[in-house]
């Protein structure tokens, strides 16, 4: 979805969205459920854990606080095209404020934060409409919003699930 954007061997060469410390776990991606079966069928040994309709991967930290996701190789994610929406659309991030749904854009992201603005804004709104109805789909992807995290669009939000 961003290689308009973002080139596969810019992200390959970076792996900031696929490496996470303890302060970070709110991004590890939600794993839909048709892909957590296809994930136990062609990955047995991954380790999934199941949040509210869907998963996420399980892995230890390391020494250093850190967990790398299971799915990383040296030439990228194992899943490829079929990686989990929240993948698909890093570094952009579907926010909750108030009743507004934000999509906002990862400081962490370096090789995109260094695009021009407009350039950032034209794409946001082009994949806005895609992202706001994978969210109304699953509202469990919509993290709260983080001061910081620059918004591109902002749609009005269906009252937030108990």
């Amino acid at each position: 979805m961003l290689k308009e954007i973002l080139s596969g061997s810019d992200c390959a060469k970076c792996r900031v969205c696929c490496i996470f410390d303890r302060t970070d776990c709110w991004e590890i991606p939600l794993v839909e459920p048709s892909l957590a079966e296809y994930i136990k069928r062609e990955y047995p040994d991954v380790k999934l854990e199941k949040r509210g309709n869907n998963s996420v991967f399980i892995s230890e930290f390391d020494e250093n606080g850190l967990t790398v996701c299971p799915m990383l190789t040296e030439q990228g994610c194992k899943l490829g095209d079929k990686k989990p929406f929240d993948c698909m659309i890093w570094p952009f991030r579907v926010m909750r404020k108030e009743n507004l749904l934000l999509l906002t854009l990862s400081p962490v992201c370096e090789t995109v934060s260094k695009l021009p603005v407009k350039r950032i804004s034209d794409f946001a709104a082009k994949i806005a409409d895609t992202v706001y109805k994978a969210a109304e789909n699953d509202p469990e992807m919509v993290k709260d919003y983080i001061e910081g995290y620059p918004v591109f669009a902002v749609r009005t939000a269906a009252e937030k699930p108990e």
